[in-house]
């Protein structure tokens, strides 16, 4: 790996060490019993990139409990700002200070949010000419460069139970990454599992279920539908997009789709009520939703005291933290790759997979996911040990799911309520079903 003799120096000097990456304490963080670290892992030496972590031990036991790293997607996006402090990390900005959040991850595994690619976050290069040729490849190989030093730094970690997780273009993200773990030969790592929530699989499945999520749910017209089945579909809509070059009659039908639509629907969770000065949360799995937590993160992120205690800096071009990068020019080419077959080759070589969906994402919805995953099945020719039934939470429908092959080695499953962020809007639902995910059980 580039730079590896140079760290390897480095750590022998016990600069490597964890401890100066150790949080004494966040700004208005209440007490806690567990141990979190935040700082930087440099992955090229040469062009000084440098990756940003956010890791929090487990509530209780943490030596007995697995590792689970968490990549969010974009491209661009910022696992420390959705996942950590939206989703499931162990507090929530409120105002001034952070509030318990009681469905943290961190009550069942000890939890890695990596900021990933350098650009996104408070992640970096010097060279800042690299942000203008990041890939799909080159994720991959710096996201396997920063768990060989991380698991320098915590060494404990070595060989425990492994799994990874994360949602929307983690659907590339984690896949790539747990193939080139088994192509490494690492003996780190004891990778168990993945799990990939409302991910994007493949592009023209994924995309065109957008457009039969928003007709069944009667936020378009039948008209409308009716044009994006015969004139121009949603997947042809973004490839153009992509490509610069969207025809008058795909233009005509998007803009037909966003009047209908308004700017007052939240596609990532379309029954979720928008931010404004009064509508701040409504209620939701275990207690109220506060539909503005986007302005409190990125509120709290910003603030210096809160930068320091994360041993954080804005580096690289970037002038302020951000939930998903405005210095990265990420190769969007890369998103018409499928990944759903190197999944397939995950299952073959025995990770077990997870695909959810929380079902209220017009992102990317379940249908396609759904049909992907079933797909897969018949092509690997794995048996259905679980048929599509509902799974529980407190004694509710949290949920459907249908697992495929021995071990239930591949599942589908969704979330009632959940957004495309699904912990964001179900925190309880989600947290029983990564619980069971992490104990390779049905929820």
């Amino acid at each position: 790996m580039v730079g590896g003799l140079l760290w390897a120096i480095l750590c022998l000097r016990g600069e490597c060490s964890k401890e100066k990456d150790r949080i004494v304490r966040l700004p208005g963080q209440p007490s806690v019993s567990f141990q979190q670290f935040s700082g930087y892992i440099i992955i090229d030496d040469y062009q000084n990139r440098a990756l940003f972590y956010y890791f929090v031990e487990a509530h209780t036991d943490p030596s007995s409990k697995p590792l689970l790293l968490w990549l969010d997607g974009g491209p661009g996006c910022s696992s420390l700002g959705v996942g950590a402090f939206v989703e499931h990390g162990p507090f929530r900005p409120k105002g001034d200070v952070l509030i318990h959040n009681h469905f943290s991850w961190n009550n069942v595994a000890n939890i890695l949010y990596l900021e990933s690619p350098a650009g996104v976050g408070f992640s970096f290069s010097e060279n800042t000419t690299f942000y203008t040729t990041v890939n799909d490849t080159i994720t991959a190989q710096d996201n396997l460069v920063f768990l060989e030093r991380w698991f320098e730094k915590f060494p404990k970690y070595k060989n425990r139970d492994f799994f990874i997780s994360g949602e929307s273009y983690a659907g590339h993200y984690v896949p790539q990454l747990a193939t080139l773990i088994l192509q490494s030969e690492l003996n780190i790592f004891n990778l168990k599992a993945i799990a990939v929530g409302n991910p994007l699989l493949e592009f023209d499945t994924d995309f065109n279920a957008r457009g039969e999520y928003l007709w069944s749910h009667g936020l378009i017209s039948d008209s409308t539908y009716q044009l994006l089945n015969k004139v121009c579909n949603i997947s042809e809509i973004t490839r153009q997009s992509i490509l610069h070059n969207v025809s008058t009659s795909c233009s005509m039908v998007n803009n037909l789709v966003s009047k209908e639509l308004s700017e007052f629907i939240n596609l990532y969770s379309v029954n979720l009520h928008v931010c404004t000065s009064s509508t701040l949360s409504q209620a939701g799995d275990s207690g109220k939703i506060d539909v503005c937590i986007a302005d409190e993160v990125d509120s709290y992120l910003n603030r210096l005291d809160v930068q320091k205690a994360l041993h954080a800096q804005l580096l690289g071009g970037a002038s302020n933290w951000s939930f998903c990068s405005f210095v990265l020019k990420y190769d969007k080419k890369n998103l018409m790759i499928p990944t759903i077959y190197t999944l397939g080759s995950l299952v073959q070589s025995g990770i077990r997979v997870l695909v959810y969906s929380g079902d209220e994402d017009a992102v990317i919805p379940l249908f396609g996911s759904r049909s992907l995953v079933n797909k897969l099945a018949t092509t690997l020719s794995l048996n259905t040990t679980l048929p599509y039934s509902p799974w529980f939470y407190n004694h509710q429908v949290g949920g459907w799911v249908e697992t495929y092959g021995e071990k239930n080695i591949l599942s589908f499953a969704t979330v009632r309520e959940g957004a495309h962020q699904a912990p964001y809007t179900a925190p309880g639902r989600s947290l029983a079903l990564i619980t069971a995910f992490l104990q390779g059980n049905n929820p």
